[in-house]
């Protein structure tokens, strides 16, 4: 015991430094801190820009000008954006894992592309013109598309190989015919041009309870799957001696990253680079260990939507660039920038 030994040891074992595991954790506490300051920042900053005292009276105070505001309109896009951002961040470490390719992301197994192509039907032979309607319909799109991928992926004979494969061609003839579609009907063009594009601007307290059921599930299923997907990602042999089921996880795997990409893409439309890049950005100083890397992506990835819809709402002031496309501006220098950096401590 230190209260037990001398001054010297006693010293010296203060004096020495914080393990790996101490400093994961506070770096996640950290995260957990700037994610609420981004998400502070995102109800404060708009149109109308409000002070903290102004976004507070709006929250627990007022139910005139600042609450009609900040309740009315910005909390929901808030929190919506703290729930995509988390599951879309989840879904592609999920992949990753799956795939054993850390450039995987969510679009891999053809999830997006399925929703894509799900949206566009329903707005064009059902008359769906409602956001309500969007999000059942992009989420049955993704989980078909997971299912299928999954049985044309070899199902109990999976493997990483295949499900990429089967979910690249999907999702290469799904967009085919979602441009199709939009071409020869103006009506779905115009409909989805805004879907497409990744937006939070539409979110409603409605949308937030439809997906967050969805994402709860996928959230939960993606943490428990860490240790399984450890096991897996040093090889199917040593994941068998492991005591690994690796059919069952990877089965489940598929589910949660279906469940968590399908949910963010009904609700906001499809968003790129967040999965991918956030993931790998976090591998980066977590190492390859998912007990790290999944609650990490949990976190930052919505530091880095919420950021980003922050950013699009400040450089076009009084409209926005939308989401989506400032993830694809932010997303692309930096991934790069990521991936050069890797390859050169590799060299």
């Amino acid at each position: 015991m230190l209260v037990d030994s001398p001054p010297e040891e006693r010293a010296a074992a203060a004096a020495a430094p914080p393990t790996r595991r101490g400093v994961r954790a506070a770096g996640l506490l950290l995260s957990a801190a700037i994610l609420l300051l981004v998400a502070l920042a995102s109800i404060a900053i708009g149109a109308k820009e409000l002070s903290l005292a102004q976004v507070w009276h709006g929250l627990f105070q007022d139910s005139g000008t600042y609450g009609d505001v900040v309740v009315g309109e910005r909390l929901s896009r808030t929190l919506l954006g703290l729930l995509a951002g988390a599951a879309l961040g989840l879904a592609g470490a999920v992949l990753q894992a799956l795939t054993r390719n850390p450039l995987a992301d969510p679009g891999i197994l053809g999830i997006n592309a399925g929703a894509s192509a799900a949206v566009v039907t329903a707005i064009t032979y059902f008359g769906v013109t409602s956001l309500r309607g969007y999000v059942w319909f992009a989420f049955l799109g993704a989980a078909a598309v997971g299912a299928l991928v999954w049985f044309l992926g070899g199902s109990r004979g999976a493997t990483p190989v295949r499900l990429a494969l089967a979910g690249t061609a999907i999702g290469a003839a799904l967009y085919g015919y979602v441009q199709a579609v939009m071409i020869t009907d103006d009506a779905a063009l115009g409909r989805m041009r805004f879907w497409t594009v990744g937006s939070l601007a539409s979110a409603t307290n409605e949308t937030i309870v439809q997906v967050l059921p969805f994402c709860v599930v996928g959230t939960v299923l993606a943490l428990l799957l860490a240790r399984p997907l450890n096991a897996m990602s040093m090889g199917d042999d040593t994941a068998r001696a492991l005591g690994a089921h690796l059919n069952r996880t990877r089965a489940l795997a598929m589910l949660a990253a279906t469940v968590l990409c399908g949910a963010a893409t009904a609700a906001c439309g499809p968003i790129v680079f967040v999965g991918l890049m956030v993931p790998h950005a976090v591998r980066s100083f977590t190492g390859p260990d998912l007990r790290w890397i999944l609650p990490y992506s949990t976190v930052l990835s919505p530091v880095l939507l919420l950021g980003s819809d922050v950013i699009g709402r400040i450089v076009a002031r009084p409209g926005e660039v939308q989401v989506g496309v400032v993830t694809a501006l932010i997303g692309g220098p930096a991934f790069i920038l990521l991936v050069r950096r890797r390859r050169t401590t590799q060299l």
